[in-house]
């Protein structure tokens, strides 16, 4: 196709069509997502406590200013350093990312947990996306009402902890969601070939 202005014009009205898209199938996925389990109403002294943190910040900065407040939760009550990993490859831009984080307790003290395995290893600096990923594998394993316990949780964050432990290395995180999958089939739970699980 040559170059010409309505060739340009209609490659730009595409993109601009395929972003559209992006952003409503976005919305609809979070759309489906519960309530976090500790409203930001509840987090009134760690939101304060906060306000004395410089960011960006480390999760150690946070650890240590703000790490002996308590986040209540309807399944118990927990210490903001129970949910953050005390190190320096996690780091937030702003309090919002933070209260992100420890609205939901369980997820958070799982990510510790992947976080601190993963310290000593060589590429621990590169945890990035890779973190995102678990914690959105995680964040659907919580979200699922049938498991009321959030076992799927637990058993999935002991097998990346156990995988980090053995092999020396974090395993890729479509391994997690398959692992995940394999769980929640186990287990009897429903998944949509359309959920994050689904892969």
């Amino acid at each position: 196709m040559a170059d010409s202005k309505n060739s340009r014009e209609d490659q730009a009205q595409n993109a601009d069509d395929r972003q559209r898209q992006r952003a409503v199938l976005e919305a609809l996925e979070r759309g489906d997502e519960p309530e976090p389990p500790v409203t930001e109403a509840d987090l009134g002294d760690v939101d304060e406590a906060l306000d004395e943190v410089e960011f960006p910040a480390t999760a150690k900065d946070v650890v240590e200013t703000v790490g002996d407040r308590v986040v209540d939760s309807p399944d118990g009550s927990y210490a903001v350093a129970d949910l953050l990993p005390e190190s320096e490859t996690v780091a937030f831009g702003a309090p919002e990312a933070v209260r992100t984080r420890v609205e939901r307790p369980t997820v958070a003290a799982s990510m510790k947990r992947v976080v601190e395995a993963s310290d000593g290893l060589k590429d621990r600096d590169r945890l990035g996306s890779q973190y995102d990923a678990y914690e959105k594998t995680l964040v659907a394993l919580a979200n699922i009402d049938a498991d009321d316990d959030d076992e799927g949780v637990a058993v999935v964050t002991d097998w990346i902890v156990e995988q980090i432990t053995e092999e020396g290395t974090r395993p890729g995180s479509r391994r997690v969601r398959k692992r995940a999958a394999k769980f929640c089939r186990e287990q009897g739970f429903e998944i949509r070939d359309d959920q994050w699980l689904g892969a």
